[in-house]
């Protein structure tokens, strides 16, 4: 298993994997196989709609799982990290140096890909905002190179 790329996460993103998997594991796998049970009690599965979906859902199911397994195989859990310098699991306040607006601040926590959630203000480490930002520091300008061109930032807080 050690060929695996690992998988980061932080404490709160490995217990709600773990949450995730038994959810699935104890409550909806059999519920999709009581679903399963009773399409087939229908008759004929040549035309059995119900019976189709339960056996879609199963996949999308039984898929999750293997995939919630492998991370929970190859998990590193990000610890708490320094204030100094931009790291795995650091939030990241930034300043954008190209706009208008001089006010205008982000601030980022910095995940695994598995945990990265945008609405929610967590980018992936892999992402190229967090590629730049990582092992600077608090006053330092990078240049975050984008799909869309360059820009660049400056780090006004690590939490």
């Amino acid at each position: 298993m050690s060929d695996k790329k690992p998988v980061y996460l932080t404490k709160e993103g490995l217990e709600e994997l773990k949450n995730e998997l038994d959810d699935l594991i104890n409550v909806k796998r059999p519920a999709n196989i009581q679903a399963i049970k009773e399409a087939r009690a229908l008759g004929d599965l040549s035309e059995n709609a119900d019976y189709d979906s339960a056996r879609d859902e199963q996949a999308q199911l039984e898929g999750r799982i293997k995939k919630i397994e492998q991370m929970l195989e190859n998990y590193v859990i990000i610890e708490e990290v320094s204030k100094d310098k931009v790291g795995l699991g650091s939030t990241v306040v930034i300043k954008y140096m190209d706009e208008d607006d001089d006010d205008e601040e982000d601030e980022y926590k910095i995940v695994g890909s598995q945990e990265a959630d945008p609405f929610a203000s967590k980018i992936s480490n892999e992402s190229p905002i967090a590629k730049a930002l990582l092992n600077r520091k608090v006053g330092d300008i990078v240049t975050v190179e984008s799909p869309n061109g360059s820009y660049q930032v400056q780090i006004t807080e690590i939490k």
